[in-house]
């Protein structure tokens, strides 16, 4: 017995202008239809460019030679939701870039120097402020008895009197922070409850030299404000110890400490521009 072919469903758009009182002809009936495919195909095109991958640049050189300067790539969303971060992975995640002061409580001590809303606050003491959990450490850490100095973007030194046992925290400055985050790109070295620690210029993980081409490198600690990786370094659980392939120019885990889990974002996938540098991005 013969199958009974379906009638060809209307096409959504055409349903629509006959609702509207509107009967096109054959030829602008195909032109609708037309309007409607690239309508589809656009719409899931901004879903997947949202959901899916995400296009980024790096501005600085920290990851030559991997990534030069203005590369421009885009990045699968997607990765991990299927395997597990592993060292020697490049890795797109968020990341504080820059601590602002979002409001100054009148009558506070910030307040009084003339510290106002809008800076971005830069130092500490002699301190770099690279994230506010690392500001409040900072000044936690200072001895009572000693002068309190800020640095922010507007370039001088503000006193802000005596430190005492009553401040521990920028709130008690009377400073409130804003965070500014950005999209970082750095090479995952260790995991949460590994051990990480730069010597000679060589990196080790668990006692283990990491050894291959994504870690055939010159890793450097001899530079200002290093921190973490000097000495062997736990990483908590659920963090990550991410450095830049070009550790002369590159604000990383060694300043910084850990990326949560949370803020991972994905890998990146291809390389769009410069189109001579066009190509897979292979860690």
């Amino acid at each position: 017995m013969a199958r009974t072919r379906r009638p060809k469903k209307t096409p959504f758009i055409i349903r629509m202008a006959a609702r509207l009182g509107y009967h096109p002809g054959r030829v602008m009936r195909e032109v609708l239809e037309w309007i409607e495919v690239f309508a589809v195909a656009g719409a899931l095109a901004v879903i997947i460019m949202s959901t899916v991958i995400v296009r980024m640049h790096v501005p600085t050189g920290s990851m030559i030679p991997t990534i030069d300067i203005r590369d421009s790539f885009y990045v699968n969303r997607l990765s991990y939701w299927f395997i597990e971060p592993t060292p020697g992975d490049i890795v797109v995640f968020r990341h504080t870039d820059e601590v602002l002061i979002r409001q100054v409580q009148e009558g506070s001590p910030a307040a009084i120097a003339g510290i106002e809303a809008g800076e971005r606050l830069l130092y500490i003491n002699e301190n770099p402020v690279y994230t506010a959990d690392i500001g409040n450490q900072a000044l936690d850490a200072i001895e009572d008895g000693v002068v309190l100095r800020l640095l922010t973007s507007e370039g001088v030194w503000v006193d802000l009197g005596t430190k005492n046992a009553s401040i521990n925290t920028l709130d008690d400055l009377g400073i409130e922070i804003r965070e500014r985050r950005m999209r970082y790109v750095k090479r995952l070295i260790a995991v949460g409850g590994q051990t990480v620690q730069i010597l000679d210029g060589d990196l080790y993980v668990d006692g283990e030299k990491l050894e291959g081409a994504e870690f055939d490198r010159e890793y450097r600690t001899d530079l200002a404000h290093v921190k973490y990786g000097v000495e062997p370094t736990t990483v908590p659980e659920g963090h990550y110890f991410v450095l830049g392939d070009n550790t002369a120019n590159s604000l990383d885990s060694r300043y910084w400490g850990f990326v949560a889990e949370t803020d991972l974002i994905g890998v990146p996938l291809i390389r769009v521009w410069p189109l001579s540098r066009f190509g897979i991005i292979r860690p």
